[in-house]
């Protein structure tokens, strides 16, 4: 059980997926076989792995009943896409993935306004006013898009889509791999979330398969967030962009 700084407690008891399963039983044999044949910096070496591997292991246990299909996920009224890099001036192949899952979500009828947060810390780097044009280009209203130019990482988003934006109930939308973590982080800030993940596996195994493997570490970083609940690099004053995009016509 982890408990919040907001209060909420986490149970490493809940529900678990068959994946998180299987990677709990490698790990196991892995520590069993260095106990067996190996010295003892060897065992350490083990048991330190699988202390790294237990944070991803309960994010994806604990966030099972909240990660759905575009079909399936119950209708918010905001969608938060989290930026994921740019080429050029336009969108990486992973980030507009997610923009198209986020299009499919609100044809569906799933969300009425989208928040788009990325980076945009350098001149000449702008990754939400290019998740926005993306959008609209595809053909979501201007109106319903609101962009958030502090979204450095997934902690800051979240917490900003929080306190900034004032979103109580939200479908994050990004990779399959990030998809655990980032709505560990947006429920731990206070945001009612469910997640919908883009598969990236059939354009890129290749870097999704090393996203699978950096969530490994990053989740580590994430458990700090969730208990500490760290301040955003760069707060300010409430926006009232999401609820005049609740309200556009």
């Amino acid at each position: 059980m982890v408990t919040l700084a907001n209060g909420t407690n986490f149970a490493f008891g809940a529900r678990v997926s068959s994946d998180v399963i299987e990677v709990r039983v490698r790990l196991s044999r892995l520590v069993r076989g260095v106990r067996r044949g190996a010295g003892p910096l060897t065992v350490l070496a083990g048991l330190g792995l699988y202390a790294v591997a237990a944070p991803t292991a309960w994010m994806y246990a604990s966030t099972g009943p909240y990660r759905l299909t575009a079909a399936t996920v119950p209708a918010a009224p905001v969608a938060i896409v989290l930026g994921a890099g740019l080429e050029g001036a336009k969108p990486s192949p992973f980030l507009a993935g997610r923009l198209r899952t986020t299009v499919d979500l609100y044809r569906r009828g799933k969300v009425r306004a989208i928040l788009v947060t990325g980076d945009n810390s350098r001149k000449g780097y702008d990754e939400p006013s290019a998740m926005r044009d993306f959008l609209v280009a595809d053909g979501v209203p201007a109106e319903r898009i609101v962009l958030d130019y502090a979204g450095f990482d997934t902690w800051d988003s979240c917490a900003r889509a929080k306190e900034i934006f004032g979103v109580k109930r939200a479908i994050v939308v990004t990779q399959e791999f990030h998809l655990p973590r980032a709505v560990a982080l947006c429920r731990s800030v206070g945001i009612e979330t469910y997640g919908v993940g883009h598969d990236t596996y059939p354009m890129d195994h290749q870097t999704t398969e090393y996203g699978y493997a950096r969530e490994v570490v990053a989740s580590v970083k994430a458990v700090g967030d969730l208990v500490a609940h760290p301040r955003p690099r760069l707060l300010g004053p409430r926006e009232p962009g999401i609820q005049r995009a609740l309200t556009a016509p």
